[in-house]
């Protein structure tokens, strides 16, 4: 069973859309995660009739989506698929994703886009796939399925300590023994607002020194999963 898990943040503009969509294509089990919007997304995915966990803060789009994983794992879905809440996600990559973890029989599917992005977010990938190690194409596509053994991994505590959902997590997936694929998608540019990394040098500034410190650590210590146990049903 699989659960697809929108993080949410002002996307009123979007939410409709996106959500129709998915239902037309026979995914009825969702979860908005309205990461305190000062508009009416939340509001309106209420009246599209799906799950809705409201965030007193804003949390970021890492900690509203693991909010979304570790309500899977409590609620005992097997699988679940991360999903944009701004329509740059198609409905079509699923089946590419599913798909592909069953052939490839792996733990993590990332749909990777390379051909989106500006000249600075390539080069930020490049930096970061050298500094870390992590052989992922697209570092920051928050197009994903997860299994359940990844499930319990990004419900820990551990990873609540991390800021954004992509070199962060994929290290930390990738010290607790998680495989993973990758799988070419089309993605849609954004159609209201802008990266929330890239868009204002300031923002792009803080993420690149975050990642940096990040990658050349290789995972500090208090990431360590010496103390996890994956086969636990608490987390």
């Amino acid at each position: 069973m699989i659960l697809i898990v929108i993080p949410a943040f002002n996307e009123e503009d979007t939410i409709v859309d996106v959500i129709k969509s998915l239902v037309k294509s026979g995914y009825n089990k969702i979860l908005v995660v309205n990461d305190a919007s000062t508009d009416n997304t939340g509001l309106i995915a209420e009246q599209l009739g799906v799950k809705v966990l409201h965030l007193e803060h804003n949390m970021g789009a890492w900690k509203a989506t693991q909010t979304g994983i570790r309500y899977a794992l409590q609620n005992n879905y097997k699988q679940v698929v991360t999903f944009d809440a701004d329509g740059q996600h198609l409905v079509k990559s699923l089946s590419k994703l599913i798909s592909c973890q069953k052939n490839d029989d792996v733990d993590v599917v990332i749909g990777s886009c390379t051909e989106r992005g500006s000249v600075l977010r390539h080069v930020a990938w490049g930096m970061f796939r050298f500094l870390s190690g992590v052989e992922v194409k697209d570092l920051t596509s928050g197009l994903r399925l997860y299994n359940h053994k990844a499930i319990q991994v990004l419900a820990s505590e551990q990873a609540s300590l991390i800021e954004y959902q992509d070199v962060g997590v994929l290290l930390l997936l990738r010290k607790a023994g998680i495989t993973k694929s990758e799988v070419k998608v089309q993605m849609e540019k954004r159609k209201v607002g802008g990266s929330r990394i890239f868009h204002s040098w300031g923002a792009v500034t803080y993420y690149m020194a975050y990642t940096t410190v990040l990658c050349l650590s290789k995972i500090a210590k208090t990431y360590s999963f010496e103390s996890i146990d994956i086969n636990s049903e608490s987390l």
